[in-house]
């Protein structure tokens, strides 16, 4: 089954749920902070989560609790790690996973530019968090509860369709 985004909905079986959308709409060509949503289909990771804040959620994904050091690469500059979850390093850019905010609590990257990775077509695509569903940066947000609905409904085959 797949998840489509209409209209800043997520739409899934009987399912619909509000949600935002990169500050700058949907785009077919994504470049690393353009704060866009990139279009197309693409499958989704793990589940990640802070189990220091919450319990383990219902859900088919292989979850992974979110520890300190845990980040995400968007550095154009590394080749070796661009678009992967890393051990976080000040000599890399990257997104911290582990984060004072509640925006990560549970995140779910969608598997935009991980295979034939190319540099600078953008990184860290995620599905997460958002109380008033603000424009994100080039992710999916969602309310919390909305999101534990999602993850309870899906599995590891689920595509996500971003139209």
């Amino acid at each position: 089954m797949t998840i489509i985004l209409k209209n800043k909905t997520l739409i899934f079986d009987d399912f619909i749920f509000n949600c935002s959308i990169g500050k700058k709409g949907l785009i077919k060509k994504k470049v690393e902070g353009d704060k866009r949503t990139p279009i197309g289909i693409f499958s989704l990771g793990n589940l990640y989560f802070r189990k220091d804040r919450n319990t383990k959620p219902q859900t088919k994904l292989k979850c992974i609790p979110i520890k300190k050091n845990m980040g995400w690469c968007n550095d154009v500059k590394s080749k070796k790690y661009y678009n992967k979850l890393i051990k976080v390093n000040k000599k890399i850019r990257h997104e911290k996973l582990f984060r004072k905010d509640y925006r990560y609590d549970f995140v779910i990257p969608i598997n935009y530019n991980t295979k034939n990775i190319k540099i600078g077509k953008g990184s860290a695509i995620f599905i997460h968090l958002s109380k008033r569903l603000l424009p994100t940066a080039g992710c999916i947000a969602l309310q919390k509860k909305d999101f534990l609905i999602l993850v309870k409904i899906i599995d590891k085959n689920t595509k996500i369709k971003l139209i």
